[in-house]
């Protein structure tokens, strides 16, 4: 499949009807998640028969795309119930294997544990808030994408905190490079927004553990078991391995 066709197909994934200002949803163009999802998939093999992670799925545009290209398993997590249904609806519209779990992503940071991972994906993906509304929602998500990936996490960020997120990644101890540089359009699409559009400028940025990070006993675990909990209230969300009879598209809420 070539670029322009992915990108075509991506065009008929319905994004927000409704979007919150609160959760920073501005969704990914069909343009950008392309070339994100081709560049990882092509350049640096991160998404054929792998399995990925969508942070902040939205409407599921990443996800998608991802099990289009032919990942091996994908799961979305998103807070928002509309946002999930309605990417219930497009993974059933194009009838790929992905699953969802409603989770608060940015409870990772605050002490609460929503999530004991056992590095359980090889790729994240995705287009996490910009940190406009909740300061440090960004780097939130990266972090959290780190605690789940065992190889590399994808990620949209404003360019202008390129070198924030260099020095985070030497504290991580992961590897940093800047993909590529985009133009994130943002159309008009709440009541403060006086332009009918805006470009902003925004760096594909990858972090990748070294290679040896994890050994291959680790790797061997049920690697696609993702353990939940919420306060004192242990609630496990179980990502099935590849080969079950789990119903596709199931949505577990562990916010409960």
């Amino acid at each position: 499949m070539k670029l322009k066709e992915f990108e075509s197909i991506l065009q008929g994934v319905e994004t927000f009807a409704n979007p919150k200002y609160e959760l920073e949803q501005y969704p990914t163009s069909p343009h950008i998640a392309s070339r994100i999802l081709f560049t990882a998939d092509r350049s640096y093999d991160d998404i054929e028969d792998k399995l990925v992670l969508d942070l902040g799925c939205g409407t599921g545009m990443l996800a998608v795309g991802a099990n289009i290209l032919g990942s091996g398993y994908t799961v979305g997590i998103d807070i928002d119930s509309e946002a999930l249904a309605l990417a219930n609806k497009n993974i059933e519209e194009f009838e790929v294997d992905v699953d969802l779990i409603q989770a608060d992503i940015l409870k990772i940071c605050d002490g609460s544990n929503l999530f004991k991972s056992l590095h359980s994906f090889d790729t994240v993906i995705m287009n996490p808030p910009f940190g406009t509304r909740k300061k440090g929602a960004d780097t939130c998500f990266v972090e959290a994408g780190l605690a789940m990936s065992r190889s590399a996490v994808y990620s949209l960020h404003k360019s202008s905190t390129r070198n924030h997120f260099e020095k985070k990644a030497k504290e991580w101890g992961v590897e940093f490079q800047v993909v590529a540089q985009l133009r994130f359009d943002i159309p008009k699409m709440y009541k403060f927004h006086k332009k009918e559009s805006a470009d902003v400028q925004v760096d594909l940025l990858r972090f990748s553990w070294p290679e040896g990070k994890f050994t291959i006993a680790e790797q061997d675990k049920k690697a696609s078991t993702c353990v939940c909990e919420h306060e004192n209230d242990k609630t496990q969300a179980v990502i099935p391995e590849l080969d079950t009879s789990t119903p596709v598209n199931s949505t577990v809420n562990v916010n409960k």
